[in-house]
């Protein structure tokens, strides 16, 4: 539909004008038409959510339990198990919920956006506030976010693959088609899901949501499922393992309890309850907050995590290949020289703002040379960016490189829009890395006073070796001349000699076209032939610079002390680089330099050889950096790539860890992308790999800490049967200290801010799991000294006659607080609590004492001490517990301690 209808038709239809709709009917179509997303599943009901909490087999059977408990005169037990059910479902349902709205979190953050003109006014919104009759705008690299009719066309073409698995490129037209059409062949169509590949253009949405070609092919498979994280996978792969070896243990010890005379009920309810605690139902849901929540501080550090498994890889990063224009650098560029005429001028002013003087040596210069005119003319009119003043701030729109040349001429009185609208653009070839230039064709009245050219007229620009290989002419000395060898000669040394100042040059060409070339008509359907790019006129050169962020040098040592080390790749000049990676501390004293040409001629042999010394590459092409990831990962190495294009989506495919930019980075490279720079700056990287190795320090530690609580229980009740014939704890006490003890503990320890050292460790080896034997031996380490404990506070008290009740409030009271004491351990296994600050994790104390005071509650209030069988303790017996529970604490603290000096002597 609307492939068959002139593009005025469309208009009327959809009751828009080139100015977009207003505001105010964008909103009232979206409540008619609904957001513009696929419909996933429904979503599972808050109520649902937390009736699931109820469904696990266990705790069937405690309910189970509990009524016959009821049925069998045991009120107080039945209410009990009961009530902690309750809690524990309420807990995990807290756990799943926050989990959930952690995911729909990072969803709604990673929401693609798109380009509308509404009221006028060109924006950026989510790609989900589309309606039908939006006007968007599209250019190369942008994903295309709805079914649009297409109006205005400059060489567009895009990539259908993902929709017709159609692999070449469409080229794309603005004129209605015949009704019969297969839609395969709508040409002045563009769908959701693709991509364009090469050109701009702009276009009117026809369908949204499950309405467009794709949501009809969702609509055919049916609604889109969510998908797991391998971390989630992995840890219930890992909770069923430990759920099977417990239930084995839990089984073997309740049958012996029988058979060592205590009531089969009792040992029922015990052997279940004893299930619940030592299984690690919620880890995954805890883990999920954890990895939420550590998204969320990473957002506020401009780092967007856009899948969650990729935080394991962040924790094992140990290169990171970086391009440099605005990731190292500021991304402000400025002119500061320009030769033109044979002469070399020097531009005053930075950044955006478009004050600035020109000077030859200390002389000022008129703005009125034609030389400097034609250059800086086609310096505006080849250019997309735009320039503009928002709230007494100079802001562009665009690429920074191109910005510079705007910002230059409007120093001269040379300013943008008002030339696009005296010199309109006719047809253009957009610029690629491939290429490496960009061509556009403007008509130029004939008043254009002292200028050269007069009529269609083709400006270009781009890299140096190619606007001049392109060139057989030159404007010098008020004349288009001939180019000389010697004159080319001339120019190679003036851009050596400006990118030996670290600058960056651009060089500069025009040539005048055949007034019957009908650019705008080729433009629409088939792109001008680039041998218009022939025979062109050299008008000079501009060098312009792009200082350093003052935050990179820092981070870059930071890395380096991470063992992490930084590659820069680029495709500016070897020299340029060169001079920028020396300035950040990137190119060390015996690192290489390799150039695109050069990486070329390098066999994959030789390559692999080099690949860890080289430290900058240069001149290279998006091909390169597939090349040089292959090489480091053939190496061992764990790479993280930055990229922005469209063709630099392959590397951030192939790279361990993709890394798109948010400001200026395309679609396409966001889709392909695990992480998204929101503010393109290389510090951000490292303050993401500094959260991802936290986040996972943080879930590796209270993965542990609730570990050694599971072990530290079934070894308590496992060896006082066997040894002692004695029950140290009751079904309703084992599942309070589940309760309390995997509740807010663990949750507190998720938000663990990094500790000092974090950036002082080497990278995390990638082939370790998430449990490795260092968590397995800590945890029996740990669960075998609580279990000591309670055996020797079991054998103090039979030494002294207490009553069951009492050896039992005894136990139960201890395990509680060890498990508190347990868990300031697991702040950190590196460090000391004492060196981190007891205050420093708020959330943790905060924990603590309400379980404490929650413990005391239990032991001390008449109707709790019925329900859980305690009785009130004496001083001395509290300092018996503490002191024993305390150790919990002291041998972790000497085990860190001398760890610390066996690493330090190691050092």
């Amino acid at each position: 539909m609307y492939y068959d209808q002139e593009i005025n038709s469309v208009f009327e239809e959809f009751g828009v004008s080139e100015a977009g709709l207003s505001s105010e009917e964008a909103e009232k179509r979206l409540e008619e038409y609904g957001e513009n997303e696929l419909k996933e599943k429904e979503k599972v009901s808050v109520l649902n959510l937390f009736v699931s909490q109820f469904k696990s087999i266990l705790i069937i059977i405690l309910i189970t339990a509990s009524i016959v408990s009821a049925l069998l005169g045991e009120f107080v037990d039945a209410i009990v198990i009961i009530f902690t059910v309750f809690l524990a479902g309420i807990l995990s349902f807290v756990q799943e919920y926050r989990a959930e709205k952690a995911i729909e979190l990072l969803r709604s953050l990673t929401s693609p956006e798109a380009t509308v003109i509404r009221d006028g006014v060109e924006n950026k919104i989510p790609s989900k506030n589309l309606v039908p009759g939006d006007l968007i705008l599209i250019q190369t690299g942008d994903r295309i976010p709805a079914d649009a009719r297409i109006i205005k066309g400059f060489n567009l073409k895009t990539d259908e693959s993902s929709l017709t698995g159609e692999s070449v490129p469409v080229q794309k037209s603005i004129e209605a088609l015949p009704s019969e059409t297969p839609e395969a062949d709508r040409t002045n169509m563009v769908y959701t899901g693709t991509a364009v590949a090469y050109g701009r253009g702009s276009a009117i949405v026809t369908a949204t949501g499950m309405n467009t070609a794709f949501g009809e092919l969702a609509g055919l498979l049916g609604t889109i499922e969510r998908s797991r994280t391998p971390l989630q996978e992995s840890l219930d792969k890992f909770g069923r393992w430990i759920g099977t070896a417990t239930l084995v243990i839990v089984a073997f010890v309740a049958m012996l309890g029988v058979f060592y005379g205590f009531p089969l009920l009792d040992m029922f309810l015990w052997g279940v309850a004893l299930a619940v605690a030592a299984i690690p139902e919620a880890l995954p849901a805890v883990v999920t907050v954890g990895l939420g929540l550590g998204v969320r501080r990473m957002v506020k550090r401009h780092a967007l995590v856009r899948k969650l498994p990729s935080i394991e890889t962040l924790g094992a990063t140990n290169v990171i290949c970086s391009d440099k224009t605005g990731t190292l650098t500021q991304n402000k560029m400025t002119v500061e020289k320009i030769c033109v005429n044979k002469q070399v001028l020097k531009v005053t002013g930075a950044g955006y703002s478009p004050e600035g003087e020109f000077f030859k040596g200390d002389e000022k210069v008129s703005t009125d040379d034609p030389h400097l005119q034609i250059l800086l003319l086609g310096a505006v009119l080849c250019n997309d960016a735009g320039l503009f003043k928002k709230s007494d701030k100079w802001e562009i729109k665009g690429d920074p490189t191109e910005a510079a040349l705007v910002v230059v001429a409007a120093k001269s009185g040379f300013h943008k829009v008002e030339l696009d609208q005296k010199y309109p653009r006719l047809g253009e070839i957009p610029f690629s890395s491939e290429r490496k230039r960009m061509t556009t064709f403007n008509k130029l009245e004939a008043d254009s006073g002292s200028l050269p050219v007069k009529g269609l007229t083709a400006f270009s620009k781009g890299a140096p070796e190619v606007i001049l290989g392109s060139c057989t002419k030159i404007f010098l000395d008020g004349e288009i001349k001939s180019l000389s060898s010697e004159m080319k000669q001339l120019i190679e040394g003036k851009i050596k000699e400006m990118a030996d100042q670290a600058l960056r040059v651009m060089a500069l060409s025009f040539r005048l076209l055949d007034e019957e070339l009908d650019i705008e008509k080729s433009s629409s359907k088939d792109p001008p032939s680039e041998r218009i790019e022939e025979d062109m006129v050299f008008s000079g050169l501009m060098g312009m610079r792009d200082p350093p962020r003052e935050e990179v040098k820092v981070a870059i040592q930071k890395c380096e002390d991470a063992g992490i080390k930084t590659v820069m790749i680029t495709g500016d000049h070897k020299i340029t680089a060169s001079a920028i990676a020396k300035e950040l501390g990137i190119l060390k004293e015996n690192d290489l330099t390799l150039t695109g040409s050069e990486l070329d001629n390098l066999g994959d042999a030789e390559f692999e050889d080099k690949v860890e010394r080289v430290s900058v590459y240069a001149r290279v092409y998006p091909i390169h950096k597939l090349r040089v990831i292959d090489a480091l990962k053939k190496k061992g190495y764990v790479v993280a790539m930055t990229g922005d294009g469209v063709n630099d989506a392959p590397a951030l495919k192939a790279a361990d860890m993709g890394i798109a930019m948010g400001i200026t980075g395309t679609d396409v490279s966001k889709e392909a992308s695990s992480m998204i720079l929101t503010d393109d700056n290389f510090a951000s990287i490292v303050a993401a790999v500094e959260e991802g190795r936290n986040i996972f320090k943080n879930i590796r530690n209270f993965i542990t800490y609730g570990l050694s609580a599971h072990i530290g229980e079934v070894l308590i009740v496992l060896i006082s049967i066997l040894g002692w014939q004695i029950l140290p704890l009751i079904a309703v006490q084992i599942l309070w200290i589940n309760l309390i003890t995997d509740g807010l503990p663990p949750m507190a320890l998720s938000v663990e801010p990094p500790d000092n050292g974090i950036m002082k460790q080497k990278p995390r080896n990638v082939e370790e799991g998430l449990i490795t034997r260092r968590e397995i031996s800590a945890s029996l380490g740990i669960g075998g000294l609580i279990a000591l404990q309670a055996l020797l506070v079991l054998n103090w008290a039979l030494d002294r006659n207490f009553s069951i009740e009492k050896l039992q409030t005894l136990i139960f009271t201890l395990v509680v607080f060890s498990e508190m004491f347990n868990a300031f351990n697991w702040r950190s296994d590196r460090y000391s609590i004492f060196s981190l600050g007891l205050f420093t994790n708020k959330p943790l104390v905060y924990a603590v004492l309400t379980t404490i005071v929650l413990q005391l509650v239990v032991i001390y209030v008449p109707f709790f001490q019925t329900a859980f069988r305690t009785v009130p303790l004496s001083l001395f017996e509290w300092g018996v517990v503490l002191s024993l529970a305390s150790t919990t604490l002291i041998s972790m603290e000497l085990v860190k301690y001398f760890s610390g000096k066996s690493s330090q002597k190691k050092n």
